[in-house]
């Protein structure tokens, strides 16, 4: 039960670490294509979802990773 309840909060401090992180990516993504070119709006929405996606996929094992190494040492 205790372990469970540690994973449970790891989960969410690495959840509130890298969900910003690929809104950040996803955001950039959609300034930059707006500002760089003429390209339809479908093309830099779909381009802010895919990069978003593709933050959260490889940052999500990452961040989590860390953050439990951290909350290990911590004990």
């Amino acid at each position: 039960m205790e372990g469970e309840v540690l994973d449970r909060g790891i989960a969410r401090r690495a959840a509130r670490i890298y969900l910003p992180l690929a809104t950040a990516a996803a955001l950039l993504f959609l300034i930059a294509a707006s500002l760089g070119g003429e390209y339809p709006a479908v093309a830099r929405i779909g381009g802010a979802v895919w990069v978003g996606t593709l933050s959260l996929i490889v940052s999500m094992p990452v961040v989590t990773a860390r953050v439990k190494a951290r909350a290990r040492r911590r004990e």
